[in-house]
């Protein structure tokens, strides 16, 4: 039995007309006959009566006139929801980002035009550090991730395209000296005690405020660590000292807390993704959505220069 023989016999059983459904169809009628008799053959049971006046469903007929049309409309579902996957209209994207990116606007103006766009697909978003991304990417747990990167280039099977910049920000106490100024030189910061993250957190930013400091010719002097860039905030509103975060965490607001801008190169926002080389999605997710996450950035969201992000009034 073919899904031709299902179509054939509801064409029939709907119509009544051997003529009328042969022309339903677009083929003859007695090529018609001979299927539906093929079809009553291996089944081995009667569908239809049949007299000189009249066409008629046995009950057998009816039976399976209602099975033959859920099959058909299963299959009809089936093939628009492949094409829908092969279009990047359904399945899943997995996303990872960092946690500093939804106080931007780039994560939540990327997720709300593509949820709109492609309703059917399910999203999964992960807070990931970059690191850890780009593990998530190269093990096939991830589809996409938003990474930081200062330096450096991702491993092999990662490809990377830059989507925005932001600056970094220096974070001080209300009462420090430096808290009326503007810009600040990293060279200015050479007495300082800094709050900064454990070096196995998977941020390169404990990297970047030792080569920054040493640029500048000293050691940072790290007097505490914290896992958390809101800790990290907390801490420096309690005075324990200043802290270097990306200019996005900036819309975390205390009252004891300034932040500074810094002069030093921007950081890079990257979007990545497994290269061809790293084999096809897994998990439901399909290439198509993958594609349509990237253009949706293309067209939307990707940018050089500064990373827009919600700046609240100032208390």
């Amino acid at each position: 039995m073919e899904l031709r023989h299902l179509r054939y016999f509801v064409a029939v059983a709907e119509e009544l007309n051997f003529t009328r459904a042969a022309a339903r169809l677009h083929i003859g009628q007695p090529p018609l006959s001979m299927q539906i008799r093929d079809l009553e053959d291996e089944m081995g049971v009667r569908l239809f009566e049949r007299t000189q006046r009249r066409v008629a469903l046995t009950p057998a007929g009816k039976c399976f006139l209602d099975h033959a049309r859920r099959i058909l409309a299963g299959v009809g579902e089936a093939v628009a929801e492949t094409q829908r996957a092969a279009r990047g209209e359904s399945g899943e994207l997995r996303v990872g980002f960092t946690s500093s990116l939804p106080f931007t606007d780039l994560l939540p103006d990327a997720l709300h035009a593509y949820r709109r766009r492609y309703p059917a697909v399910r999203l999964q978003l992960r807070e990931m550090f970059t690191p850890e991304q780009f593990g998530a990417l190269a093990r096939g747990e991830l589809d996409v991730g938003f990474v930081r990167l200062q330096a450096g280039r991702a491993p092999d099977g990662i490809v990377l395209r830059e989507v925005a910049r932001n600056p970094l920000r220096l974070v001080v106490n209300v009462g420090h000296r430096l808290a009326a100024g503007g810009a600040v030189a990293v060279a200015d910061l050479r007495d300082e005690d800094f709050i900064s993250f454990p070096d196995d957190v998977g941020t390169d930013l404990p990297a970047v405020l030792r080569a920054l400091c040493r640029q500048a010719g000293f050691e940072p002097r790290i007097v505490q660590t914290a896992r958390e860039a809101t800790t990290q905030i907390g801490l420096v509103a309690a005075g324990l000292g200043i802290a270097l975060l990306p200019a996005p965490l900036e819309t975390v607001r205390m009252a004891r807390v300034r932040y500074l801008a810094l002069a030093a190169p921007a950081r890079r926002f990257s979007g990545g993704h497994r290269g061809a080389g790293a084999g096809g999605l897994s998990g439901g997710a399909c290439s198509g959505g993958q594609r349509g996450w990237r253009a949706l950035l293309g067209r939307s969201v990707a940018r050089a220069g500064p990373l827009p992000f919600r700046r609240p009034a100032a208390p």
